[in-house]
């Protein structure tokens, strides 16, 4: 018998793929020829062709939603969630051939009837639509809800932007995918990471959207969205609150025209203050910061492999990387942190005199912390000289080109100069010298300190303020309190992994497989990945990291190490002398990671399932 085989978890991650592998390999043992279409991370969606539907005679669907159901139709179809697939595929594949019908399309994607058709709307006893309300337990279960669902799909498009473009980023995308393709909405995801815009949205996907939704933790250009519905909110929610996001935003989207779109007047009372105030500025300035300090860090770190002092020799190699490194990329860090916090206040007029505040301060010496202020200091400015300025209809286009420039500028230099700069700098002398000089009691205190923060909320403000005080500090060449920050933040996913492998009877299969994801982004250095599991057992799995990541600190601190780069994982340990020592690095990571590991280990209870899709 030829058949479809579609699966699709709520986290698109490895539990997509192990039901699609079991149920093909208990589908081959049957004498089945199968076909398979997996809608996860882990591979690129392949969706089935044509003619295999044509040929085939039965589909299954494992998962919540039907991916595309028109495709289907007329076709003897099976759908249930793909958590009753895993336990036992044989069992499923019985009943799919069992209790499968002949599907006919919702409502809302069925062509108009033709007067006189037999064709009803609404669904009938035993008809095709009766497995689309097959659910679990916990979720609505009767097929008027499907209907009501699927016959009130909207247009949704949607934003994800995190500070470091790495996990959250990426995370929040595939929840809100899958969240809203659950809720029978029609939604694309366009991913403003690392790389730069991913799966970019087209201008006609914006101009037939409903709703958009900004699920953002930096500033982003909306000027796009210009007389859309937008709803505005953070990555961590988009996250871990999908549904709940895409409901509000259906509900509250408001219309936001080009002039007030950047500042997000018409969202901006929905929001709190994390969302739209002084913690995104920070953020946005720290997301643009975060490549120069990777590259100039890193660079550093080749030049220090001809020898520590090898730079000093002119028209060498190692010179050459000292001063691409640290002669431009780290001179770049303090100017970019401060042009792109003004550039979040005060869109493209807060870029120049941001920038020149950052490069006043760097150059007084008042670093990464007279960097924040200028940031702030030029973006307030040029936002003020914006809006209350008035120029004369006839020379008001001079306003971006020379008076906001002018003005802002001005007023930051002269303030960064005469009044900021100077004490700033005394400050930032006098922590660097305590950084520097502080005995190991102290050091230690600090690592436990920067570790439990790091682990508290795994991506949240209180793990991205550790961060950010960590690459600050690398401007002014302190680098021991990044190397505790990194091998903390590793220690939650690495820590998760460890627990499904040594309580594997407490874990079911795909907690186990979610431990296997959460390892390997641990040793990425994306400590999300233990997001899932905080998320279904917050009140064991974060005390427990947080001990794991304090010791890890702790004990990074104690080894005296040093890490020249604030991202890689154990990946940086590549390059030559990106930290030292190695293996003592190496040493406090692995026994942060087992406290955690076990320690969970033990508090954990029984196989209870951990929520894999919260993490997207």
């Amino acid at each position: 018998m030829n058949v479809i085989l579609v699966t699709a978890c709520p986290s698109g991650m490895a539990t997509t793929f192990l039901a699609a592998r079991r149920l093909e390999q208990t589908a081959r043992q049957r004498g089945w020829r199968s076909t398979v279409e997996m809608h996860g991370e882990l591979e690129p969606t392949r969706p089935v062709e044509q003619t295999a539907i044509d040929a085939a005679e039965l589909v299954i669907v494992a998962a919540e939603y039907i991916p595309e159901p028109q495709r289907f139709v007329g076709k003897r179809l099976f759908q249930a969630p793909i958590s009753q697939a895993l336990p036992d595929p044989r069992g499923f594949l019985e009943r799919a051939e069992r209790e499968a019908v002949s599907y006919t399309a919702p409502p809302s994607m069925a062509p108009e009837a033709a007067p006189g058709s037999s064709q009803a709307p609404e669904h009938a006893p035993g008809s095709s639509q009766a497995p689309l309300s097959r659910a679990p337990e916990h979720a609505p279960s009767s097929s008027q809800a499907t209907v009501a669902e699927s016959s009130s799909a909207k247009n949704i498009v949607a934003v994800t932007a995190c500070p470091t473009g790495v996990a959250h980023t990426f995370m929040a995308a595939e929840s809100l995918a899958e969240a809203g393709r659950a809720q029978g909405h029609r939604i694309r995801v366009e991913t403003q990471g690392s790389v730069g815009a991913q799966d970019a949205l087209s201008e006609d996907e914006i101009r037939e959207a409903d709703v958009v939704i900004l699920a953002c933790d930096i500033e982003i250009d909306p000027t796009r969205f210009a007389g859309k519905p937008i709803w505005r909110t953070s990555t961590g929610n988009a996250l871990k609150k999908s549904k709940q996001t895409i409901d509000d935003a259906l509900a509250g989207a408001e219309i936001e025209d080009a002039t007030n779109a950047s500042s997000s007047a018409g969202g901006e009372r929905k929001k709190s203050v994390k969302e739209k105030g002084v913690y995104k500025h920070l953020l946005t300035g720290v997301s643009f910061m975060l490549p120069m300090v990777v590259a100039g860090g890193l660079l550093i770190a080749l030049s220090f492999a001809f020898g520590i002092k090898a730079y000093e020799n002119e028209g060498t190699l190692a010179a050459a990387l000292m001063q691409i490194g640290g002669g431009s990329a780290f001179k770049l860090m303090i100017p970019v942190l401060a042009g792109y916090i003004a550039y979040s206040i005060a869109d493209r007029p807060g870029i120049a005199p941001g920038m020149i505040g950052g490069w006043l301060a760097a150059d007084i010496g008042s670093g990464f912390l007279g960097g924040i202020i200028a940031g702030f200091l030029a973006g307030y400015v040029a936002k003020a000289v914006v809006r209350h300025f008035k120029l004369p209809t006839s020379i008001e286009s001079l306003k971006p080109i020379m008076i906001v420039p002018l003005i802002a500028s001005l007023v930051t230099g002269l303030v960064m100069i005469y009044v900021v700069g100077e004490p700033v700098a005394a400050i930032l002398s006098g922590l660097t010298a305590f950084l520097e000089n502080m005995g190991s009691a102290n050091a230690v205190l600090l690592g436990l300190l920067l570790g439990a923060m790091m682990c508290f909320d795994m991506g949240g403000p209180v793990n991205k303020a550790a961060y950010t005080f960590g690459v600050g500090l690398l401007a002014a060449e302190t680098y021991a309190p990044m190397a505790a920050i990194m091998a903390a933040g590793m220690v939650p996913p690495i820590g998760m992994g460890i627990a499904t492998v040594v309580a594997r009877s407490k874990f079911a299969v795909a907690e186990r497989e979610a431990g296997k994801a959460s390892f390997v982004l641990g040793l990425c250095f994306i400590t999300e990945g233990a997001i899932p599991f905080a998320a279904k057992d917050p009140l064991r799995v974060i005390p427990a990291c947080m001990v794991g990541g304090a010791v890890a600190g702790g004990l990074s601190m104690l080894f005296g190490a040093k890490l020249m780069a604030p991202h890689g994982g154990v990946f940086v340990l590549l390059i030559p002398n990106a930290i030292s020592p190695a293996l003592l690095y190496l040493l406090a990571i692995v026994i942060g990671s087992s406290v955690t590991g076990l320690s969970y280990a033990m508090l954990k209870r029984g196989s209870e399932e951990v929520a894999v899709g919260v993490a997207g």
